[in-house]
């Protein structure tokens, strides 16, 4: 392929949203930020000697001569860690208290008995029960209170997540005893535990006749095989266009980005390319295996979509294989091997970078004089997130598609036409009610009173409405939570909260794929991208 690059400034924007809660989402997001795996690679090599006999000898003195006792083993993973440091921002050292935890979010499975669970009114209730899992063969029921676990109370205490994952956690095939309350009797049930799946996708749904959407949030050793069959039963309900929702998702492994983009390219189409100081240039091609090769597609980015998700979108862009939306993704194209120690820790290190098709590589500046985990911050405080004149391309890095568009790199993946952030009924109320979890309470409250009742999703979405009545019980309730009232901000968000109320009930009845058929309702982006579908003009026209 002759891709051209030429002289230009690179430009993009990314999504904001009320400042306290800007920072928490984007530290938040920053673990999975840092994965992009390729297959890993074991090889020898001899020791440095000099440097290991200096590290040695510091360790000695410190234990011969130092004034107080000291933890060696701390000492050492102490030093690792700022060793790692002083790499990039994406090698890391994982201790081996936290190796399993990381290593089961890749694996998409771990062992427990399959249910959601909410700590509520100082009990704990299962909100759902995963379809054919361990509690649902043992007989457990959506809205059960588990009051207890293996002969252990649990209400009336300070439980926490971490209390219940401790209990219902554990080796596929070993046994629990809980005990649950409904209806006013009480239950023991006795479950074995299984390996749990951990899906990728937290929803494929039509939106009308002919438009799907599916929202992946990481890319694990299932997303691909887990894609391929959302994808798969809505091209059967008689999808042609598909609405691919990435924002959010900070990556994972590159295999399953590459056969995820795969299922759009036609056979021979480069995909990606990783090249490193020590790792060959090694290119990454599709095969004649997808099925979406004739579906339209829009995908949707935002200043957390990293990694994997920026090579699927690379790829799609570069190859003008359909429309990128949204703002300007994170900029993470570093690619890491991980090497597991015996005593349970392990090494992620970044070994090459990845290029798109174009021979873009998107990862953004870091180093001493950068401040490289503020950029999301830096972004809002520039009005990157909301105006597209506010983003800043370097004018050296312009790259020209095949099919004549320009597209940009050094620093995220810039989408073919930009959505401002959605402030519309943003507040610090709105705000308050999501970080103490209200929606999610009150919907409990809802359906402990009339579960019953809400057993048509068609007529649940056609017809229920929050009424005022519903609404003030909500306000009221969230007051009892700890949320202040603030008459202004209820006026500005009152639209938002009934649209979270209602999909917060459809989420704990028909889980995601209720949620998001509701909450997308009033999601901008995807707004935007159906009104592209539906102008009946070609997705690539007027950019």
């Amino acid at each position: 392929m002759n891709y051209k690059k030429m002289e230009v400034e690179n430009h993009e924007p990314n999504k904001g949203y009320l400042v306290p809660i800007i920072v928490a989402i984007a530290l938040g997001a920053g673990i999975w930020v840092g994965t992009l795996f390729t297959p890993k690679i074991t090889g020898g090599g001899n020791p440095i000697v000099e440097n290991t006999n200096k590290f040695n000898t510091i360790l000695e003195l410190i234990e011969d001569k130092y004034v107080d006792t000291v933890n060696n083993d701390l000492l050492i993973e102490s030093a690792i860690e700022g060793m790692i440091k002083k790499l990039d921002p994406h090698s890391a050292y994982i201790p081996p208290q936290d190796l399993e935890a990381v290593n089961e979010q890749l694996n998409g499975n771990f062992g427990g008995v399959g249910i959601r669970f909410l700590i509520h009114n100082d009990s704990l209730v299962a909100t759902h029960v995963l379809a054919g899992s361990p509690s649902e063969k043992a007989g457990m029921m959506p809205g059960d209170r588990i009051i207890e676990i293996d002969d252990t109370t649990f209400t009336g205490w300070d439980i926490k997540n971490s209390d219940v994952q401790n209990y219902l956690k554990g080796e596929a095939g070993s046994d629990v005893k809980v005990k649950v309350y409904r209806k006013g009797e009480e239950k023991i049930l006795k479950i074995t535990r299984g390996s749990i799946p951990i899906s990728s996708i937290d929803a494929a749904v039509m939106l009308d006749d002919e438009v799907g959407f599916i929202k992946l949030n990481s890319f694990t050793y299932n997303s691909a095989n887990e894609f391929h069959s959302a994808a798969a039963q809505l091209k059967e309900k008689g999808m042609k266009k598909l609405i691919f929702d990435l924002r959010n998702n900070g990556g994972g492994l590159m295999s399953a980005a590459t056969d995820i983009a795969d299922e759009f390219l036609e056979s021979g189409k480069l995909i990606v390319y990783t090249e490193g100081r020590k790792r060959p240039k090694e290119e990454y091609y599709s095969s004649s295996k997808g099925i979406l090769e004739d579906t339209e597609v829009i995908i949707l980015i935002n200043s957390l979509s990293a990694s994997a998700s920026e090579i699927v979108a690379g790829a799609i862009q570069d190859n003008d294989r359909g429309l990128i939306m949204g703002r300007r993704s994170f900029g993470k194209g570093l690619v890491q091997d991980q090497s597991e120690f015996t005593d349970g820790s392990a090494l992620r290190l970044t070994i090459s970078r990845y290029y798109t098709p174009t021979g873009r590589s998107i990862q953004k500046p870091y180093g001493e004089d950068v401040d490289y985990e503020s950029d999301y911050y830096d972004r809002y405080l520039s009005g990157e997130l909301m105006n597209e004149d506010s983003i800043k391309k370097d004018e050296s890095l312009k790259y020209i598609t095949e099919g004549g568009r320009t597209v940009y790199g050094g620093g995220g993946i810039y989408p073919d036409q930009f959505v401002p952030n959605d402030t519309v009924g943003a507040s610090y109320y709105l705000s308050d009610l999501y970080y103490k979890n209200v929606f999610n309470h009150f919907a409990i409250d809802v359906l402990d009173q009339k579960r019953e009742s809400f057993n048509n999703f068609d007529a649940f979405k056609q017809h229920f409405q929050v009424s005022s009545t519903m609404f003030e019980k909500f306000i009221a309730y969230a007051g009892t939570l700890g949320v202040e009232e603030d008459p202004i901000d209820i006026v500005t968000s009152r639209s938002t909260i009934k649209n979270r109320i209602k999909a917060e009930i459809a989420r704990h009845v028909w889980l995601e794929n209720g949620y998001y058929l509701v909450y997308l309702q009033e999601d901008l982006d995807v707004q935007t991208a159906l009104s592209k579908f539906h102008s009946g003009k070609s997705l690539f026209s007027e950019l």
